[in-house]
């Protein structure tokens, strides 16, 4: 059966229409069917045979009907979040259809069913509530406190976690900044989880992940009959649901112009409106943002608000790279293989001592993600992607110390930290930083030792 009533479309046009991913369709004035596609029948289970040459209000309640507002205010509208029915969540374009004189003949839209990605995003959101109330419960009965779980002794590592804590008490907006992969939103929850609000939401959002269109509702949630479909008590966004807690907006640089100005209100008012609301929303909502883009130079481009900038960056937070924190990465490895070992009911395994060699020489672009996923795929596989790593490796030292008979005390003292010294130079394999932290004490120390006491580095 044609898909067309009383309406005359080109062969060639009908076929494209037909084979279009979006819902198709297209009244008359009177609000008749005219045009209703094979991916329409599929969306909203009517089929052609039963909506073609009726009213399509008989099908769908009005006020839920963009394609009627359309006929009575005749301006397009793009990529518009709409609700046609309870279960089905679209973006739709609209517009109105013209003749050759101009008048008014009936209204068009396409829509596109994006009802499986809100659905996942309330999933995600409702999964990622009961991580952080599963997370609060475990850090109640964790001596070490929320910054246990961010592993490391270097320097770098150390700095960023003493600065964090010694912030998290307060209510300052906290700016995090670092490469991919270096665990800015494990530094977010264990600021939350160590300030006052730790008993109160932390709602994080991906400002990269949102749909533009879509972001607004998000953040701000909407009021009942705020646009067609919106559920009629209207729905809460992801303000109201962090209110007394923490909001925490991941790759910030994302953040749409417009979305910028109305953060930047909250910011300074703690107070919004729902979309199509009247009324103002009072919150008492922490922000933390993190971004791996150069946000102060989006700034001189014009791409994000000056003083939007400043009020997120009341505190700034660099978490250090994985290459520039090398002498953590005995630990990382170890922790990860005890890690993926469980999670697979595997023997606890250990690298073998070229690729631990590769590894701990490695600059790790994806910084502990890749660690991680390399180490995952080590346990699971029982091999490395050496691709991944540089081709060659460098040369395995071969530690050797002069021979020596202590005939007293201070000889046998001697004696012992060459061993001491040894031993943990041959555990990290060589590494120097690793060494020095796992005889606490430092490198520009460990260098006079192992001058002092003649050990040889004999490469092979």
């Amino acid at each position: 059966m044609s898909p067309s009533a009383d309406i005359s479309l080109p062969i060639y046009l009908e076929s494209v229409l037909a084979l279009s991913n979006d819902a198709i369709a297209i009244v008359n004035t009177e609000g008749v069917v005219l045009y209703w596609n094979e991916q329409a029948e599929k969306i909203y289970s009517i089929s052609q045979h039963d909506i073609l040459g009726q009213t399509i209000s008989e099908f769908f309640q009005q006020e839920d009907l963009m394609v009627l507002r359309i006929l009575k205010n005749p301006y397009p509208v793009s990529a518009v979040y709409h609700r046609p029915r309870p279960d089905t969540h679209v973006l739709i374009n609209a517009s109105p259809l013209y003749d050759k004189k101009h008048q008014l003949i009936g209204a068009i839209s396409v829509e596109q069913n994006i009802s499986q990605i809100v659905k996942l995003n309330d999933e995600l959101t409702e999964t990622s509530s009961l991580l952080d109330e599963l997370k609060h419960q475990v850090n109640q009965q964790h001596p070490k406190g929320p910054f246990a779980e961010i592993k490391g002794r270097s320097s770098g590592i150390k700095d960023a976690i003493q600065t964090a804590a010694k912030v998290a008490p307060t209510q300052a907006s906290i700016l995090i900044t670092g490469e991919s992969g270096v665990g800015k939103e494990l530094f977010a929850r264990a600021i939350h989880a160590s300030s006052t609000r730790k008993d109160n939401p932390f709602i994080p959002i991906n400002c990269g992940a949102i749909p533009a269109a879509l972001f607004e509702s998000e953040l701000f949630g909407y009021e009942s009959g705020a646009f067609t479909g919106a559920a009629k008590e209207g729905k809460r966004g992801k303000l109201e649901m962090a209110d007394g807690g923490t909001l925490f907006l991941d790759e910030v640089g994302e953040l749409p112009m417009d979305m910028q100005v109305k953060l930047l209100r909250v910011l300074q008012e703690q107070e919004f409106y729902r979309v199509g609301g009247t009324s103002l929303k009072k919150v008492n909502v922490r922000i933390i943002t993190a971004t791996n883009r150069d946000l102060a130079q989006f700034v001189k481009e014009k791409r994000f608000r000056e003083d939007l900038y400043y009020r997120l960056n009341v505190v700034s937070l660099k978490i250090p790279p994985l290459r520039e924190r090398a002498e953590d990465l005995p630990e990382l490895i170890e922790l990860f293989l005890q890690e993926f070992s469980h999670k697979y009911e595997k023997p606890h395994l250990s690298l073998p001592h070229q690729i631990y060699q590769r590894f701990l020489h490695y600059d790790w672009p994806g910084n502990i993600r890749q660690l991680r996923n390399m180490v995952e795929r080590y346990v699971v596989l029982e091999e490395a992607d050496l691709e991944q790593l540089p081709i060659t490796s460098p040369p395995i030292p071969d530690l050797t110390i002069p021979s020596s008979s202590p005939s007293n005390l201070k000889g046998e003292k001697s004696q012992l930290e060459k061993e001491r010294i040894m031993e943990a130079l041959q555990v990290t394999y060589g590494n120097k930083s690793a060494a020095a932290k796992r005889l606490g004490i430092s490198r520009a120390n460990l260098y006079q030792k192992l001058k002092a006491y003649q050990i040889k580095w004999n490469s092979e």
